[in-house]
């Protein structure tokens, strides 16, 4: 099954692997004894680990491709169990009515941390959600997407810093801001394509971090803002646990408002044009449709959704500075909208959930988490290029009878 050749190019990926975790696997310090401990065991289990999973990694997808060849010659269309699920309506209500019940009685049944990293999961979904309009839908590869995030959070600290404005009187207005913010941003890019826009939105997205960091007289600079105030209700004092499963349900009813408001937007008129636009910007113009606008509210719209969780975020932490909003923070959200599947409600749902609470989850592992972490996103890529759950493309024909 495999040649020389094959086995001769594994060897060497895995000695390639072995020299580059060779500072983190093989070397070890030890301060207090002033001595270096050389760990040889680990370089072979690097070595031997990679070579055999490179030969798993080729077996499974030539088994993979043998069986997608065997379907396109039988021409047979298998559905995924989640997209047959949306398409049965009894199905369906039955998930979304014990999703929701579950989703009720989490934090009774799980503890305060619990709460608060779902509450994390629940932000980044939005995010994804918001992000999947500008990337996944219109196709304009977005990598500040995380200056929106902070310039709905600047917008709650320094209104109630300066101002004393609450929780809900500045949750529109850092939507809004943050929306005006996308317009700016989308109107300089307008002629931008594929890496070069990439490239500048990165770039805004820097920019805003580095104004939140060097003006001092506006942002506070590098020290934050702190005592931020939590979300209030009806002027009563909430106790942190209270407050924690307040904002809990808060976020409940913004990811449902969004996946209901996101889904009615990929089956308007403007949905089909941002998918036009993705799939072919020149054909797109072609056919009338108006490539300034539909970018523009591409972005704009994103930016809200970004904006609406910035103020969600400056609450619930109670405290922000520009190291909250780094490049970083952009990759995150962006992996998700790819992970989870471009254009897909579902599949973002899912990426925000793994991307987010695996590494919560992960931490009995220690140093070694994040590698996992790492490996898990390869094998995707590997295995599933098109996303956890794919976006369906919709098909029409034609009915002679009728």
């Amino acid at each position: 099954m495999f040649s020389y050749k094959e086995i001769k190019k594994t060897a060497l990926i895995s000695l390639w692997f072995v020299f580059l975790t060779f500072p983190i696997m093989v070397i070890k310090v030890d301060p207090i004894e002033r001595i270096v401990r050389w760990r040889w065991d680990n370089a072979i289990y690097v070595g031997v680990g990679i070579f055999f999973t490179r030969f798993l990694i080729e077996y499974l997808k030539d088994r993979n491709n043998k069986r997608q060849a065997a379907k396109r010659s039988a021409n047979k269309e298998s559905q995924p169990i989640i997209h047959s699920i949306i398409a049965n309506p009894k199905q369906r209500n039955i998930v979304i009515v014990v999703l929701l019940s579950t989703a009720f009685i989490f934090p009774f049944i799980f503890s305060t941390y619990q709460t608060n990293i779902m509450i994390t999961a629940l932000m980044y979904v939005v995010l994804g959600l918001g992000l999947n309009i500008v990337v996944g839908m219109a196709g304009l590869l977005d990598l500040g997407f995380v200056a929106f995030y902070a310039v709905g959070a600047y917008s709650y600290a320094l209104l109630n810093y300066h101002f004393g404005l609450g929780f809900w009187a500045v949750l529109p207005i850092g939507g809004c801001l943050a929306g005006l913010a996308g317009l700016i941003l989308g109107f300089p890019v307008l002629r931008l394509r594929g890496d070069y826009l990439a490239i500048v939105t990165l770039g805004f997205g820097e920019i805003i971090r580095l104004v939140l960091e060097n003006w001092n007289d506006f942002s506070m600079g590098p020290s934050g803002i702190s005592n931020i105030d939590r979300p209030g209700f009806f002027g009563i004092e909430l106790s942190l646990n209270g407050s924690i499963m307040y904002l809990y349900y808060i976020m409940i009813v913004l990811m449902i408002i969004t996946i209901f408001i996101v889904n009615r937007l990929q089956d308007s008129r403007l949905g089909r044009a941002w998918i036009a636009l993705r799939e072919d910007e020149i054909a797109c113009q072609a056919m009338g449709i108006d490539k300034r606008k539909t970018k523009l509210v591409a972005f704009s719209l994103g930016a809200f959704w970004a904006g609406i969780v910035g103020v969600i975020f400056a609450a619930k932490t109670t405290f922000i500075n520009p190291a909250s909003f780094t490049f970083l923070e952009s990759a995150i959200i962006l992996s998700i909208v790819v992970l989870g599947g471009m254009g897909s409600i579902i599949g973002v749902i899912m990426g925000a959930f793994i991307l987010i609470l695996l590494p919560e989850y992960l931490r009995a592992f220690s140093e070694y988490r994040m590698l996992v972490f790492g490996g898990i996103l390869v094998a995707m890529m590997v295995f599933r290029p098109q996303g956890l759950i794919s976006n369906i493309r919709r098909t029409y024909t034609f009915n002679k009878d009728q």
